[in-house]
């Protein structure tokens, strides 16, 4: 037997559960998506030092004040560059180690936290 009343579709209690979820996740990514933003932008600053553009870095000094000059016109203000970023020479290239962590409250004692470790050879130009 169909009861063809009951085979319409979501109740409004299903309406708002399915409401709620799309909105927990929509707000955890609208939180967690700047800094994956950031975290490509800081990506493209460091390799972009072996292109023809970056001819003048020499140094680790060089070095750093490209990325920190970057990271102005980025508008990335909320990480010390000298924490985050470890940058050394060794044969011809910079290996440049990028690691910190953020966290962004969620509920509560609950963050999300997002953490980025990884190691780069640019080759100096």
């Amino acid at each position: 037997m169909v009861f063809a009343r009951s085979q319409k579709g979501l109740s409004v209690l299903s309406w708002l559960v399915v409401l709620a979820v799309v909105a927990f996740f929509a707000s955890t990514a609208f939180k967690m998506l700047p800094h994956y933003l950031d975290y490509m932008s800081m990506e493209k600053m460091i390799t972009s030092v072996g292109t023809e553009q970056a001819r003048e870095i020499r140094t680790v000094g060089d070095f750093y004040s490209h990325v920190g000059k970057g990271m102005q016109v980025n508008n990335i203000r909320d990480l010390d560059l000298r924490e985050v970023l470890k940058v050394k020479v060794e044969n011809n290239e910079f290996i440049a180690h990028l690691k910190y962590e953020k966290r962004e409250p969620l509920i509560e004692n609950l963050d999300l936290v997002a953490r980025f470790d990884k190691e780069y050879r640019v080759r100096m130009p």
